[in-house]
């Protein structure tokens, strides 16, 4: 699926996570923990969909031996790639991204409750549950993740570098370690609900730090950037819930994708509270000064370059979420119409 409409052209593959979207939310440059900010919870287009009705809604030959300088190259690239791999570990440790999987894998589960309650109408039951806590593993998230962000920064290793340096640096580790305890303070209703008129305030205010969190934001395009992964997280789920279906019952393609870009704005919308409502919170304790040296790594070409590559990796790492819940919530709708 393809749109031309500026940054939201789409080409159908691309996601968020729900819960953390629950919640909906994301994670980097300016929020490294807010890039994945809001999935759509599938609601009547999907039920809809479910129930098979409109919803109006440069290869070369292997060489027996190589020269010499080629045996040195492929030398050199392997000290490279290992140096590589090296830097991206040290990365992933200043990110915290154990951490935060943790964390994401008990959004997921939040937002497989409300599916659950929303689209199955409560008849998930164990499986349900099973089949949820096996797509949101820490660890398979997390190496799926890696594994896209490594392929996204190959070849980059000053970009690499510079992100090692701010991450590790005293306001970078702040920064990482306030982002992912706001996280987990928004998976409470109470200090969610705390934070959002935290945020409304602020907002209301027209606070001078109002203006820092919205340069963040612009910085990385982290609005335009959820909302391409949020509808391409729902287009996954809904083509995936539809291949469960018998072919006479799924809608024609054209109507499905009409389904998933009706939810633009909703999600637009919903991105822009949840970012507001995240970096409120994550970014109280922290200084001007700090926000402002944040700001500056992510107008940097390291901070862009990295914040594409966050935006990559995450987008591909529930891409596959979404497509597995689909899968799974058809099949629990079927079993349901046996």
């Amino acid at each position: 699926m393809q749109r031309n409409e500026g940054r939201r052209g789409l080409a159908v593959r691309h996601l968020d996570q729900g819960a953390a979207y629950p919640s909906r939310s994301w994670p980097h440059a300016a929020a490294f923990a807010a890039l994945i900010a809001v999935l759509p919870m599938p609601g009547a287009d999907f039920a809809a969909l479910a129930e098979g009705r409109d919803g109006a809604g440069t290869e070369q030959a292997p060489i027996d031996q190589a020269p010499t300088g080629q045996a040195l190259t492929d030398q050199t690239g392997g000290e490279d790639a290992a140096a590589q791999d090296a830097t991206l570990a040290a990365l992933e440790e200043s990110l915290g991204l154990g951490a935060l999987f943790g964390v994401i894998a008990r959004e997921g589960h939040l937002y497989g409750e409300g599916l659950d309650q929303g689209l199955l109408g409560g008849r998930g039951g164990l499986r349900w549950q099973a089949s949820v806590a096996r797509i949101y593993q820490p660890d398979v998230l997390r190496a799926r993740f890696s594994q896209a962000m490594s392929e996204a920064l190959a070849g980059r290793p000053e970009v690499l570098a510079d992100a090692v340096a701010f991450f590790s640096s005293p306001t970078g580790k702040a920064i990482v370690a306030r982002e992912i305890a706001a996280r987990e303070t928004l998976l409470e209703p109470d200090s969610k609900e705390a934070a959002e008129v935290a945020a409304g305030k602020l907002r209301d205010a027209r606070a001078p730090r109002l203006r820092l969190i919205r340069n963040l934001i612009d910085a990385s395009d982290l609005i335009e950037g959820n909302v391409a992964s949020g509808l391409t997280g729902s287009a996954a789920f809904n083509e995936a819930l539809a291949a469960t279906l018998p072919p006479e019952q799924r809608l024609p393609e054209a109507d499905r994708m009409a389904q998933v870009w009706a939810q633009e704005a909703e999600i637009r919308a919903s991105t822009t509270s949840w970012l507001l409502t995240f970096m409120t919170e994550a970014y109280a304790p922290l200084s001007d000064a700090e926000l402002e040296q944040f700001l500056a790594f992510s107008k940097s070409e390291s901070g862009r370059a990295l914040n594409q590559a966050l935006f990559t990796a995450y987008g591909e790492t529930f891409r596959v979420v979404m497509q597995e819940l689909g899968h799974e919530a058809g099949q629990v709708l079927r079993g349901a119409r046996i």
